[in-house]
C-alpha cells in the first residue's frame, strides 16, 4: 500500500506549493487513477511518492513505513515504475529488457541467477508476450513496448506499481489492452497500482478509485463513478460535460449542446 498523509511540496525558490494537503491510500489489489489538467501536480506527486523529491509537508508511507526511513534500493524493491512509452537506444531483446527489472535485487553490476531468469519468464507469461522474447525492443509496436515495460516491473516483484501515463501515444485498441492487463495484474497479484491518466473514461472503465487534482490540491477522491461527475469535471477542466449510458456502461463526453 502507498499512502500520503497531508503531503505537500514546494519547489526551491517558490512561495506557492506545487502540492498541498494530499491524502489518499493506494491499496493492494486496486488500481488508482490520478486525473487532472496539465500542471495540476501529477508528476510532482509521483516524484514525491518515489522519494526523488523530498516533500515539504506531511509524509509518504509504503506498507506502513515512512519513505524517509528507506534507502533507494529498498524503495526500488517496494515500488516499480512504468514510464511513458520508452524507445530503447539499443536493440535489447524483449527478454533482456524484462530481465533488467531484477536490478533492484541483484545489483547493477551483478550477474542474474536462475531465480532472476525465472522471475523474468514469469513476467513475460503474465503479460502474454512470451512469443516476443527474442525480438529486439526496437522492432516491436508501441503497445508491445508498453507491455514489455509492465513485464519489467513485474519481474521486479515489487508490491506496488506506478505508471506514468501508460496509454500516451497508443491507439484506441492498445489503450484498452494495456489498461485491461494492468487491472488484471492488480487483481491477480494484489498489487497497489497508481497511474497518471488523462482520459476520465479509461478511469471509469479500469480503475477501482480515482483522485482528481487541480492546482496541486485534491479536488476529490473515491470510486470513479462517484467522483467523475459533471460538477467535478467542470471544476477541474472548466468545461461542460454530459454522460451517455447504454448497456450498463456510463461514459463522459464534452457537452456540445453548450455551444448551440
Amino acid at each position: 500500500m502507498i499512502e500520503a498523509r497531508n503531503l505537500g511540496f514546494i519547489h526551491k525558490g517558490m512561495t506557492a506549493p506545487t502540492l498541498e494537503a494530499i491524502d489518499f491510500r493506494a491499496r493492494r489489489g486496486e488500481v488508482t487513477a490520478v486525473l487532472g489538467p496539465n500542471g495540476s501536480g501529477k508528476t510532482t506527486l509521483f516524484q514525491c511518492l518515489l522519494g526523488v523529491w523530498k516533500q515539504s509537508a506531511g509524509e509518504v508511507l509504503i506498507d506502513g513505513r515512512s519513505i524517509k526511513a528507506m534507502k533507494r534500493p529498498e524503495i526500488a524493491r517496494k515500488v516499480a515504475v512504468v514510464p511513458q512509452e520508452h524507445e530503447s537506444p539499443f536493440p535489447y531483446s524483449v527478454h533482456d529488457m524484462v530481465l533488467m527489472g531484477r536490478v533492484a535485487h541483484v545489483g547493477l553490476f551483478s550477474t542474474p541467477g536462475k531465480n532472476d531468469e525465472d522471475a523474468a519468464l514469469r513476467a513475460l507469461a503474465a503479460v502474454g508476450i512470451e512469443p516476443l522474447a527474442e525480438r529486439p525492443c526496437t522492432a516491436i509496436s508501441g503497445g508491445e513496448r508498453q507491455m514489455v515495460l509492465i513485464a519489467r516491473c513485474l519481474a521486479q516483484e515489487a508490491p506496488a506499481m506506478l505508471l506514468d501515463e501508460p496509454t500516451a501515444h497508443l491507439d484506441f485498441r492498445n489503450q484498452a489492452a494495456v489498461l485491461e492487463k494492468v487491472r488484471t495484474i492488480a487483481d491477480e497479484r494484489g498489487l497497489a497500482v497508481l497511474m497518471n491518466i488523462h482520459d476520465p473514461n479509461m478511469a471509469l472503465l479500469f480503475a477501482h478509485r480515482a483522485m482528481l487534482l487541480k492546482g496541486g490540491k485534491m479536488l476529490a477522491y473515491g470510486k470513479p463513478g462517484d467522483v467523475i461527475n459533471e460538477e467535478n469535471m467542470r471544476a477541474m477542466y472548466g468545461m461542460e460535460v454530459q454522460f451517455l449510458t447504454g448497456k450498463g456502461v456510463r461514459m463522459i463526453c464534452p457537452d456540445i449542446r453548450a455551444r448551440e
